[in-house]
């Protein structure tokens, strides 16, 4: 029996949770889809079952990124990042976020802010993962869940009636430059 020595190969070095990514995001400045270089899907749920699925329009988004000078001096809704997606049809609605949460140092991003459908805000949580990103640009891809019923109520948006939904998941994935 002949007895075979491989080379030792060192492991990859451990993520270090003492020295994150020190800029998560991209740098200071406005940032916009390009036309196709985006993709959003709604989604119809009844129960566990996907009733109906449809891809809608993003006619506009922007990420905007304040300075780090500017955070450090106030603290108001105009020195935080935001991100904002326009919506076509089907819904022709305006996803505008109010608070941006980095999560597992800048890897993941959560948005709550408001999905503005027919005159009304209706309170969104949008949950980002980031795939890549460089100084200047963003590749994200997300999902929000709506409960229909809620939906239906605060702005009077329907589902066609024969395919019936419990809840909608809005499904957005978008690379800003």
């Amino acid at each position: 029996m002949t007895t075979v020595t491989l080379p030792a190969v060192p492991p990859p070095p451990p993520d270090s949770d003492d020295n994150p990514d020190p800029s998560p995001l991209p740098l200071p400045g406005r940032y916009a889809v390009a036309p196709g270089r985006s993709l959003v899907e709604l989604t119809a749920f009844y129960g566990p079952f996907a009733t109906r699925r449809r891809r809608v329009l993003l006619t506009g988004a922007a990420l905007t990124i304040p300075k780090v000078q500017e955070v450090q001096e106030v603290q108001d809704a105009q020195t935080r990042p935001s991100f904002r997606f326009v919506l076509g049809s089907p819904l022709r609605a305006t996803l505008t976020s109010e608070h941006v949460e980095l999560l597992d140092h800048g890897r993941r991003l959560r948005l709550t802010g408001d999905l503005e459908l027919r005159g009304v805000a209706f309170p969104v949580l949008l949950r980002l993962r980031v795939v890549e990103r460089a100084d200047d640009r963003l590749l994200v891809v997300g999902t929000a869940r709506l409960p229909y019923r809620l939906l239906r109520r605060a702005t009077g948006f329907r589902w066609p009636r024969l395919c019936p939904a419990s809840r909608l998941r809005l499904l957005i994935a978008g690379e800003f430059a």
